[in-house]
């Protein structure tokens, strides 16, 4: 046994929601504060350290995080603004430069013209989502969310007083989001879809056809905003082509807005260096709001990050380079497991493989994974399918290579 018991993080029931659990709490807690669900792929990756703290031999892919140190002259950026004194109070919108140089990027990197007025700076990629709900989204107001999903969104969207509405979506077909089934789900209540790719947590890039597909849906729902979550913008396979909505829906770029960030493309997790861009007047909302609660992002942190963007690409190529290897490793070693099975993933650094039927819930696979043969990764159910495991590949080949035998004798247990 490698763990002889895990505390009570990996509980199914943490995930099922009702009224009867929120008249158990306290009532000096909120009830949209009791209904929130921490994040689990956080508690995974510190449950994990703690364990290999504690001296117990643990193989963890559970991580979201890139493996790389901060390229140095980014890092040096952000030394020279301390030495200069950088660190007062800055606007709340953010630096100036550093807006105007985003906004540069999306213009044409993107393709979609963007000034430094539709910019606003914020504390990771996270602030923004959480921003942008909280300035657009009214109380009973719907949000589309394709499952899988990044665990946040429907947490955040709940926040803000409004309905998440899942669309299902079959690792049999990539994951792949159905256009009639999407339609089907549109009402008189629908305010937002969301979009994000590359994917946390499938890996999947979406094609400019579907873009274009959804682009044509969205033209007879003049209600409905989309948010497209580009954090994984840079780290794609060689055979994939990332591609901004707004770029192909040019008529739709006022109802459009881009999350994204410095963290996951140049290393700057721990930075928390996001954006938000989009329409004027619910940036300048999203200004209003972080000025009412965080202020401005760490002032010599955006000098770093104004470096980033506006710095040499080679280190964010040599990154995408080694997770494209990494990748391929953690897929092949997933694909010489017979039972269980994979679609094909071109960017971000994960695998969702689907388990096999005798795996009961991906909760109960984890734990097992967890306390049987110390192997930490994340249930499906934290992302809305409970028949897949995420696995990350932002980690040693040695690593992958343990995690992969560590599977196999888990499912060969099975």
């Amino acid at each position: 046994m490698f763990v002889k018991s895990t505390p009570n993080l990996l509980n199914k029931k943490k995930f099922k929601r009702g009224n009867e659990s929120l008249m158990k709490k306290s009532n000096s807690i909120s009830q949209r504060a009791a209904a929130l669900q921490p994040s689990l792929t956080l508690e995974i990756s510190a449950l994990a350290n703690t364990l290999k703290k504690e001296g117990k031999n643990i193989c963890s892919l559970s991580a979201g995080e890139p493996d790389f140190n901060t390229p140095e002259y980014i890092v040096e950026a952000a030394v020279k603004a301390l030495k200069d004194g950088l660190t007062r109070y800055g606007p709340a919108a953010g630096d100036d430069e550093l807006r105007e140089a985003v906004a540069n990027k999306i213009t044409s990197i993107n393709n979609m013209p963007t000034q430094r007025e539709n910019v606003v700076i914020t504390n990771g990629g996270k602030q923004a989502i959480f921003n942008l709900f909280q300035v657009i989204l009214n109380p009973g107001d719907e949000v589309i969310i394709p499952s899988p999903y990044w665990l946040s969104y429907p947490e955040m969207t709940r926040l803000a007083g409004a309905v998440p509405i899942f669309i299902s979506s079959a690792p049999e077909n990539g994951f792949k989001l159905n256009i009639k089934e999407l339609e089907s789900k549109i009402t008189n209540k629908t305010k937002l879809l969301i979009i994000n790719s590359p994917s946390n947590p499938t890996g999947r890039v979406i094609e400019k056809s579907e873009l274009i597909s959804i682009a044509e849906l969205m033209r007879k729902h003049s209600q409905i905003s989309i948010m497209s979550d580009e954090i994984y913008e840079f780290l794609i396979s060689p055979k994939a082509k990332h591609i901004s909505i707004g770029e192909v829906a040019p008529d739709l770029i006022d109802r459009i807005f881009i999350v994204n960030g410095f963290a996951k493309a140049w290393a700057m997790t721990g930075w928390r260096v996001g954006y938000l861009s989009g329409n004027v007047e619910v940036i300048k909302k999203a200004i209003a709001l972080q000025s009412q609660s965080t202020s401005n992002v760490c002032t010599f942190a955006q000098r770093g990050a104004l470096a980033a963007v506006n710095g040499p690409k080679e280190t964010v190529l040599e990154m995408a380079k080694s997770y494209n290897l990494r990748r391929s490793l953690l897929t092949d070693g997933l694909n010489s497991i017979k039972n269980i099975s994979m679609s094909t993933q071109e960017g971000a650094f994960y695998a969702f493989p689907k388990l096999p039927l005798q795996a009961k819930d991906s909760i109960s696979f984890c734990k097992e994974a967890l306390e049987k043969y110390g192997l930490a990764i994340v249930p499906g159910l934290a992302f809305g399918e409970d028949q897949c495991v995420r696995l990350s590949c932002a980690v040693s080949i040695d690593t992958i290579n343990d995690g992969i035998s560590r599977l196999k004798k888990l499912l060969n247990s099975i």
